[in-house]
């Protein structure tokens, strides 16, 4: 079953190329409609603040169209917020326009059935089959619905009222699609905040900015003295956070902050924590030191959602800062994770810095090696030998992940180890192995 389009997160490439174009949408809005709702219904469409997003939106709107179903736009909504709607319209499923931390340049199409979760490999595979042929770009009617307000009833409901009173908080909107809503938020709960990335332009989203640009963010969290610093990428559906010394917290020690709380309150569901092949090796000890069991599954918050559905839990997510809490919304929502981190914070009276303690990393290092051609690792004979040495070197004491990126064509390589030197020595053999068995650009 293997998909050629879509990739960990929907469909996504650069704006104008082969994949992310009008037509091409079109095609994939005419196809989607004829295999997640064959017997017609209202399709929920979102998007984000790139430029290219609203012409995305009306080629997609109109092949929905002529796939049987009515399209309706919800505008410049965060990700978690299509999902919300979908539930609260009874929609036949949803789309929304991102690329999320990607620059402005790229765009994408990801898909969400009515349930509010993203479609499985079958879903995705099944409307690659059926693609129809190129054919010119139509227009369509298009129907709008106010798509923040269920999203935004919801959230406010996590916190009491003017709990965050006395409180600064330096919040990073990377110019996207949050910037609407978690400002409003966090001031309709009492804390004075300081906003960066609140300027979109359509060309500026996540660009120096945002989850994967936290330097500013650290540096105005200390400038101010603000109590926590809070950053989402560009469709809002991640979370990083900045302590009150201006330190930076990724995914893994949210996780594990609000794994341990609800493993001391007994409210952990199954007892587990659902994590990626990604996440840290000191994650699984922490989690089990408390009493609770880490389950890890591959890279993408969809498949960690299905991993919660197969193991019952309700917490889980992603190091790069997707936060699933399923009790609250179907998919990852940066908002949310920030407010369950900030409950704990209230609830213990210790600052950030001193819960973060509660998760001691092994030393990780990554490197992103952008290649010609994809080509099938298990093929490749000196750099499947340098894995296969390397993890025998590690043993119990560290771990080695590689993969292909899915919305991009780079080689990620990930090694844990006992000491920094021995993870940049692993790091340094991949490499050097990986280029002489594929084009590195």
């Amino acid at each position: 079953m293997k998909r050629i389009y879509f990739g960990t997160d929907g469909v996504r490439g650069p704006y104008g190329g082969p994949v992310i174009n009008e037509i091409f949408a079109m095609r994939l809005g005419i196809a989607a409609a004829r295999v997640l709702a064959p017997k017609g219904g209202r399709v929920l469409i979102g998007r984000d603040t790139r430029a290219s997003g609203e012409s995305l939106l009306n080629a997609i709107a109109a092949g929905l169209a002529k796939g049987g179903v009515t399209p309706v736009s919800l505008g410049v909504v965060p990700t978690p917020a299509v999902a919300a709607a979908l539930l609260h319209e009874k929609a036949a499923f949803g789309v929304m326009i991102t690329a999320s931390h990607n620059p402005a340049s790229d765009n994408g199409i990801k898909f969400f059935g009515a349930n509010g979760m993203k479609l499985n490999d079958a879903d995705e595979f099944a409307i690659e089959q059926a693609l129809p042929a190129e054919e010119p770009i139509a227009t369509a009617a298009i129907e709008t619905l106010a798509g923040l307000d269920v999203y935004l009833n919801k959230v406010r409901r996590l916190l009491p009222a003017r709990a965050l009173a006395g409180w600064k908080v330096v919040l990073d909107a990377a110019n996207g699609a949050t910037c609407g809503t978690s400002p409003l938020i966090l001031r309709e709960l009492g804390a004075d905040v300081t906003l960066i990335g609140g300027s979109p332009d359509g060309a500026n989203i996540n660009a120096n900015v945002g989850s994967e640009h936290p330097a500013q963010l650290a540096a105005r969290v200390r400038e101010i003295g603000a109590r926590i610093g809070i950053a989402h990428d560009g469709d809002g559906d991640r979370c990083i956070l900045c302590d009150e010394r201006g330190d930076v917290l990724d995914g893994d020690e949210i996780l594990t902050i609000l794994a341990l709380h609800a493993l001391k309150q007994r409210s952990l569901a199954v007892d587990t924590l659902v994590v990626t092949v990604q996440s840290n090796l000191g994650v699984d000890g922490a989690v089990q030191a408390a009493g609770g069991r880490v389950v890890r599954t591959a890279v993408g918050d969809r498949y960690v959602l299905e991993g919660m559905l197969r193991e019952r839990a309700t917490l889980g997510g992603e190091s790069s800062g997707h936060v699933i809490c399923s009790e609250i919304s179907p998919t990852g929502d940066g908002l949310v994770a920030a407010l369950k981190v900030i409950e704990v914070m209230l609830a213990t009276g210790r600052p950030l810095s001193e819960l973060r303690q509660v998760l001691k990393k092994f030393p990780q290092g990554s490197r992103n090696l952008k290649v010609r051609e994809k080509r099938d690792l298990a093929i490749l004979p000196t750099f499947s030998a340098a894995i296969v040495a390397l993890e025998k070197e590690l043993g119990t004491q560290g771990r080695v992940l590689v993969r292909y990126s899915g919305t991009e064509a780079k080689l990620r390589l990930l090694v844990e180890g006992a000491t920094d030197a021995i993870v940049q020595d692993g790091l340094e053999r991949l490499e050097t192995a990986a280029r002489r068995d594929l084009e590195v650009l």
